[in-house]
């Protein structure tokens, strides 16, 4: 693994790891942030808990443990994936600069805004980051194609060799008679 994916995974997680147990320990801080973005996608999926506060939690419980994830380059692809999809909501939540009516507050919440969208493509390119490795998706094509490479020299074989054999066993029944 390059010296840059040792250093970048763990910096790129760092703060979803940190904002994450700051989430978990005090749901109540976003709670009243994120109830407009929370209540339209938690009466979309029944799977997401009903209340705000245990859904910000949710979300914390997915930063901490994907970033470690992430930080540690195991699933990193995957963890990746995972805190990007935590990121979109918070964001939409804390983050809406174009309902600020003081200049001040809407200067910042659009940096912020931003900051969040490029941490967002960074995640993106960690999704897509196969380590100079080959993708499962790659080596499972070219083992495929490999297969079937395999499976026509055999059956090019086994017809090559049919033939004298068959030829072969004809001539030893005449001769045995």
């Amino acid at each position: 693994m390059s010296l840059l994916r040792v250093l970048g995974r763990p910096m790129l997680a760092s703060i979803f790891i940190a904002g994450g147990l700051d989430t978990l320990r005090n749901p109540h801080r976003v709670a009243g942030l994120a109830e407009p973005v929370v209540r339209p996608v938690t009466g979309r999926l029944r799977a997401l808990p009903d209340r705000t506060e245990d859904s910000v939690r949710l979300n914390g419980a997915v930063q901490v443990a994907a970033g470690l994830l992430l930080a540690t380059g195991r699933m990193s692809r995957p963890a990746a994936l995972a805190i990007a999809a935590t990121l979109v909501p918070t964001t939409l939540a804390a983050h809406r600069f174009w309902e600020e009516e003081d200049a001040g507050d809407k200067s910042q919440h659009r940096i912020h805004f931003l900051k969040n969208l490029g941490l967002l493509g960074g995640l993106l390119i960690a999704a897509d980051d196969t380590g100079a490795r080959p993708s499962v998706l790659w080596r499972s094509r070219h083992a495929a194609h490999d297969l079937r490479r395999e499976a026509h020299i055999a059956r090019r074989a086994f017809k090559a060799g049919a033939g004298p054999a068959a030829a072969a066993g004809r001539a030893r029944a005449k001769l045995s008679h």
